[in-house]
Formats: C-alpha cells, structure tokens, sequence
C-alpha cells in the first residue's frame, strides 16, 4: 500500500493521521503545529537559496552516532562499498579521550558548516561575535537554560566533532580509496558560555581540514531547511530525511521503478545505535511518518521486511541548487 506525501495541497490521508494526532495529544504540541505550518510552506513554495543547506554526500550515505558510543576506539557504518569511520579526539591535559559527537546538535553544525563551505567557497568559517547569534544559524535556542541547555550541550559537542577524525574508506575488493580527515583542526573561540548575548571584541573561526573542505565541495547534497527545522529533535529523523532527498533524486534522474528498501540494509547506515532490527524498524517508522508531511511528494509503500521509495517530485529541484553550484 502506498504512501504519499503533500504535492501541492494537504492530501486527505495527510490531514487524517493529523487530526489523529490531535486527537491523541490534545492540544496540539508545539512541534505538531510547527510541522503542521511546514508543511503548509513547502507546499506553498519551492525553497528559495536562503532556505536550502547542504550536506556532503558521504555525510548523508553514512552518518553519526544517535547515542554516545562511549569508550570505544572507532566508530564503524557501512553502505554498499562505502564506510564511515569515527575517532574521537585526544585531550592532551586530561590524557583522555574527547568522545564522539552525536544525536542532533552536530548534525546541525555539520548542516552549517557544508552550506557555508559550498556557499562561501572557503575553508576558514566565521561564528559570529556571540554564542546566541551562532545558536540561532544552526537552529538552537540560546535562551534554554539549565544543564541540558543548548548552549552547554552545544559547547561539548563542538569540541567533539571539530577534534575527531573522520575516515570515508571505499575500497571494493580490487583497491583502496581512503581520506583521513581533521573537521576543523584549527580554530578560535571568544564567545562567553556563561553570558550567550554578549558579544565579543574578535569574531569566532573554524577553519576546515583541506581533505574536508574538499570532499564536502566535491558532491554536496541540496537539503531544505525548513524540513531540517521540524525535524531537528531526531538525529534519525534528520539523518533519514537527508538520505531520502539524495535517493529520490538518483531515483527520478534516472526514471527507476520504487526501490525496495530492507530495514536491515538501513540499519547498517543508521541504525548501529538499536538492539535489533524490529526496534529499529519501529523508530524509522515514526521517523517516515514526520518525514512524509514534510516532503510533498514522497511515496513510501509497505512490504515485508522494508519499504519501497519513490516521489512524484525531487525534495528540492536542481535548477534552485544549481543556481548556488554555479
């Protein structure tokens, strides 16, 4: 049985599973109705260059950890030939690992840093004079306090993903393919974590790894962020959104059939962070279900051990991102 999405005016079926929602959870929560007003916008319109961002190519095949993985020496996902491989950075004072980045807040950074990098054609990226104006390009909330406030977790997860390692091995039997590379081995912080608001005398910079910067120019991903903000509070969700953008692409560029997608296929790429393959299939299924209201469109149909995907309509057509890749 097919799925669709939202082409060009709120389907039935679409207004149906809200009105459920609604009635499950009443009143409705902010993130419903901010979904709800997304979806309504992305069908109103295509995304303009403001809205889209970008994401590497390689980032959107095989990701992050959802979870921290804790004290482990690598990180491992796969897809086809391709891997992803993690190693956390050393933090020479303490003689201790950093940790991994993971779940959401290095993702947005990450959706950050490629747009800026594709956009501006340069490796050395300017943050800002205040922690709250970075917040707010990436999508946080500097005004969220306590120990689990953005600014605090984001601080942590900086420092993480900006000293790992990451590694896209694509060898194939017959060869190896392999880049090691430092995010951001180099970079300058003055914001105050205690007082976001405040600005600073000198601004804030990263700048990117030449083998980084390079591989993120080379196949950038156009992704719309106005999808990316409803979703921002799953890592799987944000993760399964970027992959379905890139697959439908391939899928109409070369007028296939629907794919069939096995849940333990995707797993592989996403899911390292779930006990089994049933638990898995039950968090991608709630994930799809946000995904298909944001992307009009969208065809999912269910099988056995999987789905199959297809769209009526890329997520973002190429001439808008064209326009930025020149």
């Amino acid at each position: 049985m097919e799925q669709r999405g939202l082409p060009g005016f709120i389907q039935v079926g679409a207004i149906s599973e809200l009105k459920q929602l609604q009635k499950k959870f009443k009143p409705p929560t902010r993130a419903q109705l901010q979904m709800i007003e997304a979806s309504v916008a992305i069908n109103d319109k295509i995304p303009d260059a403001a809205e889209l961002a970008f994401m590497a190519r390689q980032l959107v095949l095989c990701t992050l950890p959802h979870s921290d993985p804790g004290d482990v020496p690598r990180w491992l996902r796969r897809t086809g030939t391709m891997a992803l491989v993690l190693q956390p950075g050393w933090d020479a004072h303490a003689d201790k690992s950093i940790g991994y980045p993971y779940g959401t807040i290095p993702r947005l950074m990450l959706f950050w840093i490629v747009t800026e990098a594709v956009k501006t054609g340069k490796r050395r990226l300017l943050l800002g004079r205040s922690l709250a104006q970075f917040m707010r390009e990436v999508g946080l909330d500097p005004n969220r306090g306590g120990k689990r406030s953005d600014h605090t977790r984001l601080k942590a997860q900086m420092r993480r993903l900006f000293r790992c390692q990451i590694t896209f091995d694509a060898g194939d039997g017959d060869g190896d393919h392999w880049k090691d590379m430092k995010v951001a081995p180099e970079g300058e912080f003055w914001w105050s974590h205690k007082e976001p608001e405040q600005g600073a005398l000198w601004e804030s910079w990263i700048e990117l790894g030449g083998k980084f910067f390079q591989a993120v120019l080379e196949s950038p991903v156009p992704i719309d962020t106005r999808a990316l903000k409803t979703l921002k509070r799953s890592p799987l969700a944000l993760d399964l959104y970027a992959w379905i953008t890139f697959r439908t692409f391939v899928i109409l560029q070369k007028k296939q059939p629907p794919q069939f997608i096995a849940w333990v296929q995707l797993m592989r790429q996403f899911g390292g962070d779930y006990a089994n393959v049933d638990e898995f299939a039950r968090k991608a299924r709630g994930a799809l279900n946000k995904i298909k209201i944001v992307y009009p469109g969208l065809v999912l149909g269910t099988v056995p051990g999987g789905f199959t995907i297809h769209a009526d309509r890329p997520a973002v057509l190429p001439k808008e991102s064209a326009k930025l890749l020149g």
